[in-house]
């Protein structure tokens, strides 16, 4: 949950060649809390529209060598139905609602200023109901599902040399779900599924000069599907070699990434990145970049075993599935100074063998021949006295270019505009969010529909009562909007919480 969540970084475009796989539009990178300065206790707790609460309390901070973090979450909602019952009527129409458990620990210990060794566990558990549109499910039925994330890492920090930065990784991460139909194990949706994935990493980075870097690693990564639905193949293992160079000189700055990661069940992936900037002026600055990535099918999208949902409906993996594999071009112009900065793109994606669903009843994921995204994006943030203000905007045109059909659930605009305001112990903001229409598959016939476009409009305030205690208000889609992300699915209307945050 959020409450476990100290900073969100997004990585924009293709960085397969630094990330591997899944990396393809980018990467969006969760760090958990850290302790820092004097240990404290903080207890945050909210609640609001649907039966919604949340409650969490850490305690964290640094003593000598040692900095230290744990915190505890809980939230509930009850939440609106799954599925619309107007689009599906046989479903059950009650609320579904979702509870979930979380508890993270961080521990670090550094010898001296070059060395550090560290140790985070992260838990999360939710219970959430659920809806099924197919039959035999009657509008009395009640779908449940518990699941669980778990992660362990170990890490240490060295630096062996003044121009040498070691970093190694050992990781495991576990994902793990179970469905029930009325309280007992749904074998017809899966009743159990368990993966477990294994990483070590050893990331160098060696400084060779005044603005210059050079990056090598090494990572290995091992994951393993159990289920109660028995796979054809349960397990793979992949091994990767990444080496990348930044270099400033002047006005100029360029980066050149390589990276293979070797598969034991689809063979090796190569892919590269060349990156060129040209300073124009001490305000902007001209990128332009050439990039290859690929995108591994899962476990599931090649083994997952056939399975029949009634009146025609089935789904089985695909084990012929080939990588996605793609070419990035983008030009970019960039301004920064006086507390604004600007960034405007151009990007340019064309993917050979992209994985996606047949959209048929009998359901199964394939390649699709090639498929092409490009277009322009455009971020702003800026800072006038107490008043922040950031937007964004993309524009794009995601098709299949053997067909030329719109590819599923990909606006052909979105964006979001957000303000705040800070006066004396009262900070307001509020923000727009806006979303073309999409084509989406149609949850009863599997034929291509159409989601409207949507618009929402979120508020916040809270008030700074003293240095300890904060008070908070949200209202989210202030206007009611009802919308569909997938269709058939529902959508929270209007919601408002009221929270209060208390700092030792």
């Amino acid at each position: 949950m959020l409450d476990q969540v100290e900073r969100i970084e997004v990585v924009r475009g293709n960085v397969s060649s630094l990330y591997g796989s899944e990396a393809i539009g980018g990467v969006v990178q969760i760090f958990t809390r850290r302790g820092a300065g004097k240990p404290d206790l903080e207890v945050s707790g909210s609640m609001g529209t649907h039966n919604t609460q949340r409650l969490s309390v850490g305690f964290g901070g640094q003593a000598d060598s040692t900095s230290f973090s744990a915190r505890l979450s809980g939230f509930k909602t009850r939440g609106v139905s799954a599925i619309k019952p107007d689009i599906v009527p046989g479903v059950n129409p009650d609320s579904d609602g979702y509870r979930n458990t979380s508890l993270s620990v961080h521990l670090n210990h550094a010898f001296g200023a070059e060395n550090s060794l560290s140790a985070s566990i992260f838990d999360s558990r939710g219970d959430s109901q659920n809806d099924n549109p197919y039959w035999p499910a009657t509008a009395t039925d009640a779908h449940t599902s518990k699941s669980g994330l778990q992660k362990f890492a170990l890490v240490s920090e060295n630096r062996p040399g003044a121009a040498w930065q070691s970093k190694l990784q050992l990781a495991r991460g576990v994902d793990d779900s179970q469905n029930f139909l009325n309280g007992a194990p749904d074998i017809a949706l899966g009743a159990l599924f368990k993966t477990t994935s294994d990483q070590v990493l050893w990331q160098n980075t060696l400084q060779l000069g005044d603005r210059q870097n050079l990056n090598l690693g090494v990572e290995y990564l091992g994951q393993r599907v159990d289920s109660s639905t028995i796979f054809a193949r349960n397990k793979r293992t992949a091994t990767s070699l990444f080496a990348g160079y930044t270099g400033n000189r002047g006005a100029h700055q360029a980066q050149l990434n390589l990276r293979q990661d070797r598969y034991d069940d689809f063979g090796a992936a190569n892919t590269g990145m060349l990156g060129y900037g040209y300073a124009i002026s001490s305000a902007w600055r001209a990128t332009a970049s050439l990039s290859t990535a690929f995108k591994a099918p899962t476990l599931n999208d090649l083994f997952y075993p056939f399975t029949n949902f009634g009146f025609g409906w089935t789904y089985q993996g695909n084990p012929n599935l080939a990588p996605e594999r793609s070419r990035n071009k983008e030009l970019g112009l960039h301004y920064e100074s006086g507390g604004q900065r600007l960034d405007v793109s151009y990007f340019d994606n064309r993917i050979r063998d992209l994985i996606a669903g047949n959209g048929l009843m009998a359901g199964t994921v394939i390649n699709l021949d090639e498929a092409r995204c490009d277009g322009f994006e455009a971020g702003y943030a800026g800072q006038f006295d107490g008043t922040t203000v950031k937007a964004a905007l993309t524009l794009q045109n995601p098709r299949n270019t053997k067909t030329g059909l719109a590819l599923v659930r990909r606006a052909n605009a979105y964006g979001n505009l957000g303000l705040a305001h800070q006066t004396g112990a009262w900070q307001i903001g509020g923000e727009l969010q806006y979303s073309g229409s999409r084509t989406d598959y149609d949850i009863n016939t599997s034929a291509r529909t159409s989601l409207a476009g949507y618009h929402l409009v979120n508020l916040t305030a809270s008030y700074d009562m003293s240095r300890q205690i904060k008070l908070s208000l949200r209202a989210d889609n202030l206007f009611n909007r009802d919308y569909m992300l997938v269709h058939g699915f529902g959508t929270t209307g209007r919601t408002l919480l009221v929270g209060a945050n208390y700092r030792q």
